[in-house]
Formats: C-alpha cells, structure tokens, sequence
C-alpha cells in the first residue's frame, strides 16, 4: 500500500484543486491539475515527515504554493501565452502571476489541507 501513498495524494490533490477551482471560478485547466497534486504532495510531506508546527507548516505550504503558482505562471501565461489567470487587475500583482489575496487564500487554504494530509496518512499505515 505504501507504493500507492504519493500516486494517491498527487491524484487527489490534483482532483480536489481542480474541483475548488471549478467551484470559484467555474472552469480549469489541465496545468492546475498538474500544480494542484503537486502542491498536495509537498503540504504531504509536511504533514507527515516533518516535525514542525502546525503554523509553520501552514506558512511553508502556502509559501510553496505561491511559488509554485508564480513559476507555473511564467510557463503557462507568459512564456506559452496560454491565459489560464491574469492577476495584472488585481493590487500588488507580480508579473500578473501572483498576488497578496490569493497568498493569503493559499494560507487559508493550507490549514485544512494539512489536516487533511494528516488524515490521509492513516490510508497507508
């Protein structure tokens, strides 16, 4: 069972954002299915191979979730010109990539997930 674990947590990081983004937004795309198992799988890691606490685990997820999203950004927006988001709108923006409210959103975000990273931990025990 424990060859599952990351398959399993990068899948349902990948269907859980992908979901969250179609409930805020009303659409996705491919890439964020892509960064949404891949940010899964570190706030796993964090939860459960670390010793930190609970803040500081919540602040280094939201922290590699918004650089995760900055560098996807550069990828997917700017350097393909494929417009998945476009922050330029929004206040204290970088690059039209990442902004202050969606940092504090991946923040918020990162509370629950590192519960329930916690709780995905007892599937492969």
């Amino acid at each position: 069972m424990r060859t599952l674990e990351f398959p399993a947590v990068y899948l349902t990081g990948a269907a859980g954002y992908g979901a969250l983004e179609i409930l805020w937004r009303g659409w996705t795309h491919w890439t964020m299915l892509a960064i949404g198992g891949l940010c899964l799988c570190v706030m796993y890691a964090l939860a459960n191979r670390t010793r930190l606490p609970r803040w500081q685990m919540w602040v280094l997820s939201a922290a590699f979730i918004t650089t995760a999203e900055f560098l996807s950004g550069v990828v997917v927006n700017i350097l393909l010109g494929w417009r998945v988001w476009d922050y330029t709108a929004v206040p204290g923006n970088l690059l039209g990539q990442i902004c202050p409210i969606y940092c504090l959103l991946w923040l918020g975000l990162s509370i629950p997930g590192i519960s329930l990273c916690r709780r995905l931990r007892g599937l492969f025990r």
